[in-house]
């Protein structure tokens, strides 16, 4: 199996490639990813030397370079994940989502279908296409798309697109909406990151609104897991949901990281809610379960410590992205960008 993956240089890519190597170690990996700011390649230190790994440093915005790649890898499947994914940063400026997440799609599936050869399509979404939830019911995937923010509009629009390339291209493609993940190598700007790094340097930790918002939280790796299984046993066409069975408020998950880290709740600090914040995600990831057999392996009561373990053994992982050193890693490594 040559397989591409786009954006394995972010949080649940690298975590991904990580996996895949280990789990299949006979593939052959190709990461292709633009370095956003995002992008990390010191979270894939330990793959590189590995003869079944490839960095590929392109933007699949750009159709020249992506087939490029394409026709000289010869993938027999592509994982989608490379995307702009941030809300906040989708409110200040839409312009960055809609080029990555829709026209960086439409390009792949193009340079995917004119290829002329059979590949799969795996493309990664997000539950937040599902818009907002009241304190009961589940998003299930026949659940109306109806995105909130620009981040999760971009999503959905990527998600039509993919559904169209089968049912105009007969392409073979296969969809996932995953719930919020947390775990290694996740970029500070998010929750549970962020409050790690602000507890451990004492600063406040900035809550929105009243911080009850919930999110269904799942471990990185199951989610990699979950990929996987999708990849080798879904059904083309489908839409596959996966979740954690894990619902918790942020301002919960705040105060299970201080209790953690034995820092006092006065560090939190409530702020302005986020314009169009999403009050409830909750997955129904049955599907997934009884179809192909994938479930979660790791409780949050679990796998929080090991992310917070994680965090503090790799502080200055966190540090050199918070003074921007990470980004002279590509430079040293690979020469001039």
């Amino acid at each position: 199996m040559k397989l591409l993956v786009t954006g394995g240089a972010g949080f649940i890519g690298s975590n991904l490639v990580h996996f895949l190597l280990r789990e299949r170690p006979e593939w052959k990996i190709i990461n292709l990813d633009a370095l956003t700011y995002a992008g990390n390649l010191e979270n894939l230190i330990a793959a590189e030397g590995n003869p079944n790994y490839t960095f590929v440093h392109e933007d699949i915005t750009d159709q020249k370079a992506v087939q490029n790649t394409v026709e000289e890898h010869a993938p027999d499947a592509v994982m989608h994940l490379a995307a702009e994914s941030h809300v906040d940063r989708s409110i200040l400026d839409a312009g960055a989502f809609i080029k990555t997440n829709v026209l960086g799609t439409q390009i792949l599936l193009d340079t995917v279908r004119n290829c002329k050869r059979d590949v799969r399509f795996l493309h990664v979404s997000t539950d937040e296409v599902y818009g907002t939830l009241g304190k009961t019911g589940y998003f299930t995937e026949s659940t109306p798309l109806a995105p909130n923010s620009p981040y999760s509009a971009s999503k959905a629009a990527s998600d039509m697109l993919v559904r169209a390339a089968k049912e105009t291209h007969g392409m073979d493609v296969v969809t996932t909406r995953c719930s919020n993940n947390y775990g290694p190598y996740q970029f500070p700007e998010k929750l549970i990151p962020l409050m790690i790094a602000n507890s451990l340097e004492d600063k406040k930790l900035p809550v929105y609104g009243d911080g009850m918002q919930v999110r269904d939280w799942l471990y990185v790796e199951d989610h990699c897991r979950a990929l996987l299984t999708v990849l080798e046993k879904g059904v083309s066409g489908e839409v596959y949901n996966i979740g954690g069975h894990n619902e918790w408020p942020n301002i919960e998950i705040v105060k299970l990281i201080l209790k953690n880290l034995d820092k006092p709740e006065s560090l939190i600090e409530y702020v302005a809610d986020r314009l169009g914040h999403d009050r409830r995600y909750a997955i129904d990831a049955s599907k997934i379960e009884r179809e192909l057999g994938w479930t979660p392996s790791h409780t949050f009561e679990q796998a929080l410590p090991l992310t917070i373990q994680w965090y503090l053994e790799n502080r200055e992982w966190t540090d050199r992205i918070r003074s921007g050193a990470y980004q002279e890693y590509y430079e040293t490594q690979y020469g001039n960008r």
